[in-house]
């Protein structure tokens, strides 16, 4: 079972505006202990209210004693970027866990980096982890224009010939089509809208398995799909419970005394992973790579369940 992320207490250090409703934040620790090293394409859990967390990327590798992440105010959101937009000045505390990473970065391979929006922020680390590897690298950035893009004119002024910019406003939009149409030996990190990720993945498709990676912060379609009842032996609890068709893996094993980390109960953060010791997931998470589900070896009890045809799971819980 996923291990606890640690929490701890940290102060805003720095606060400035990277783009418009998009605010860049640093966090240092503040009983002044340095934050754990991290590899690019983690992400923390940020808790903005009490027993509310929401989960943001790191954005770069090259700060000393700090962390900075990127938050988009979302007006029709669940409340938590007005929170961090509204309520963490300067000096603020929060309570912060992890990092983890379910979105790692290859130095090794050339890398094709698409970000949408927001979506830039864990790309940021990559291309300074590229940089420093001397791992050849490409980055092509949509957004509905340039003053809604964080960070874009640092990036285009550092790398002028890597880096494309596809703002809606001044050019067509970015060709995933295109780019894509041709296999290379390269893999696409791409974060970013659903739809952004949706035609990325389709458009690279026909490239080797392991090609695209893609990080995702909102549920998957199918995560309140009807379901049908199956039964879990928790084999570390020693019981045995059923779930019915209208409630999730994860509530009913807590009721049944199992100890299970969760976080967003949405299938985006990774916390509830949990090993599969027998049978066949129906994979509802956007955590977990296509090759990953298919192994069925773990599973984000929060959102999937056991698949049609498969009456019973054995979870190391």
């Amino acid at each position: 079972m996923t291990a606890a992320p640690e929490r701890r207490r940290l102060r805003v250090a720095a606060r400035r505006q990277v783009a418009t409703d998009v605010v860049a934040l640093d966090l240092a620790p503040v009983d002044g202990e340095p934050l754990p090293d991290w590899e690019p394409g983690a992400h923390v859990d940020l808790e903005v209210a009490p027993g509310t967390e929401r989960q943001y990327s790191l954005v770069t590798t090259t700060l000393e004693g700090h962390w900075r992440i990127a938050v988009l105010r979302e007006p029709d959101g669940r409340g938590g970027s007005r929170a961090v937009h509204e309520g963490l000045a300067v000096g603020a505390e929060v309570v912060v866990a992890g990092p983890r990473n379910h979105f790692g970065f290859d130095p090794t391979r050339p890398a094709v980096f698409v970000a949408g929006g927001i979506g830039i922020t864990p790309l940021v680390a990559m291309i300074d982890a590229a940089e420093r590897a001397g791992t050849p690298w490409e980055l092509h950035y949509a957004g509905r224009s340039r003053s809604r893009m964080a960070f874009v004119d640092e990036l285009v002024a550092a790398h002028p010939d890597r880096v494309v910019v596809a703002a809606a406003d001044e050019h067509p939009r970015l060709n995933v089509i295109g780019l894509l149409a041709e296999p290379r030996d390269a893999v696409v990190y791409c974060c970013g809208p659903r739809g952004l990720m949706d035609a990325v993945e389709s458009a690279a498709a026909h490239w080797p398995a392991g090609s695209v990676r893609v990080e995702r912060f909102e549920p998957a379609a199918d995560v309140d799909a009807p379901g049908e009842p199956f039964e879990v032996e928790l084999a570390v609890t020693g019981v045995t419970v059923t779930v019915p068709a209208d409630r999730t893996l994860l509530e009913v094993a807590e009721e049944a005394g199992a100890f299970v980390l969760s976080s967003c109960r949405e299938g985006t953060c990774g916390t509830c992973e949990t090993p599969v010791l027998e049978g066949a997931v129906e994979h509802r998470d956007t955590v977990l790579s296509p090759e990953e589900q298919a192994d069925d070896r773990t599973m984000m009890v929060c959102v999937s369940r056991a698949r049609r045809g498969c009456p019973r799971l054995v979870l190391e819980l």
